[in-house]
Parts: C-alpha cells; structure tokens; sequence
C-alpha cells in the first residue's frame, strides 16, 4: 500500500509500480499526516487490505529554503508539522497493531542535515534531527515487542518533487560536493530502506544509516 496526500501524485504511482513490476495489488490510500482521522483512517485500510501490515515507511516530508530571521511560525510550524510529528503520528497509530503481534518494522526517512548544519535549513534540519531521536527513542520502547525501528540518513537524492521545491543552482552547487560528483539516485536510497526492512538488519535497533558520500 502506497500513500501521498496527492491523489493525482498516488494513482500516477501505482500505474507506475504495476507497469514495472507486474504487480497488481498496489493499494493506495490519500492521506495527510498532520491530520490524525487521516493517519487512522489509512493505518486501518492498510491492516484489512494486507492482512497486517509488516514494514512501515516513513517517507513523508517537507522542505523549503528560507533564512531563519524571515521564517514565520506557520512555515516553521508547516515543516515540523509533516516532517517530524507525521512521523511521529504514522508511528504512533501502527504500533499498536505490530506489538499485538509482536513483530514488524518501522524505517524512517531522516536526512544528514540532522547532523551537519546548512544555512537556511533551520526547520528542515531540526525536524531531521527530531526524526533521529524519535526513531532511537521509540527503538527501545518497540523492541520488547519485537519491533524493529531504524532510520536512513540521506545527502542528497534528486527526484522530481526535490527538483520542483529547490533552486537548480543550489541542487547543483550541493551534489558537486558529493566524493562521486553527483547525487543519489532514488533507487540507491531505497535500497537501504529494504536492507532495514528485512531480516539482513535482525540486530539493528535505533539506527541511522548515513547514505552519503561527502567527503567529511
């Protein structure tokens, strides 16, 4: 089951998951997670449609460029709002379910921002850096159930909603500084979320997996 809040966005996803892979069973389901009837609603159809739900990826996020003296509450709040408490939300309404059952996997999407510092990133990057902690914190609670929660930690990974919210010049300026030249592709950022969503990573517990190759 896939999810965005752009019904447009999610039915043009699913064609495109289904076209490559042969799958039919690609349900989706539109959903804001800032709104909480909206996380319940979508955490209940995904339990019925699939019998359970066995990994949860947290990978809705919001981002922006503005310098913190010209930030105003509502963007702040935007930000954190979708980045951090939808994360928290998402996880918060599953959890339940998995430890009933005692088992499961949550992989967050964090960003290495929540580290390394960048200039008018001040919301972006305390909402990364809150996903970091919430993921070690909830770790330890979900691990008595047999519950897995990790994180991976990105530099950059260019795909077209990134393309569409930031400056080229900025994209450009931030992948020349990648060891390799160049930004992530999607699929090598993905690759780590399915490493953590499955039993190669049985002993990992309130990790963050840096996916970066800058040089320091």
């Amino acid at each position: 089951m896939i999810s965005d809040i752009h019904e447009g966005r999610l039915i043009e996803a699913a064609e495109k998951i289904k076209a490559e892979t042969g799958l039919e069973a690609i349900y989706t389901q539109v959903c804001n997670v800032t709104d909480e009837a909206q996380v319940q609603t979508l955490v209940t159809a995904a339990e019925e449609k699939l019998g359970g739900v066995d990994v949860l990826i947290n990978n809705a996020g919001l981002g922006g460029s503005k310098l913190l003296v010209e930030m105003e509450d509502a963007e702040w709040n935007r930000v954190l709002d979708v980045t951090l408490t939808g994360t928290m939300r998402m996880t918060r309404a599953i959890l339940p379910a998995m430890m009933a059952r005692k088992s499961g996997v949550i992989v967050n999407n964090a960003s290495v921002l929540g580290w390394r510092a960048q200039k008018e990133q001040a919301h972006y990057a305390a909402a990364k850096a809150g996903v970091m902690a919430l993921t070690r914190c909830s770790a330890l609670e979900a691990a008595e159930y047999g519950i897995r929660i990790n994180a991976v930690s990105p530099s950059i990974a260019l795909h077209d909603f990134l393309r569409k919210s930031a400056p080229q010049d900025l994209l450009q300026q931030l992948a020349s500084r990648e060891a390799f030249g160049r930004a992530a592709e999607v699929w090598e950022i993905a690759n780590i979320m399915m490493f953590l969503a499955s039993d190669y990573s049985s002993y990992m517990a309130g990790e963050v997996i840096s996916a970066s190759s800058q040089r320091a």
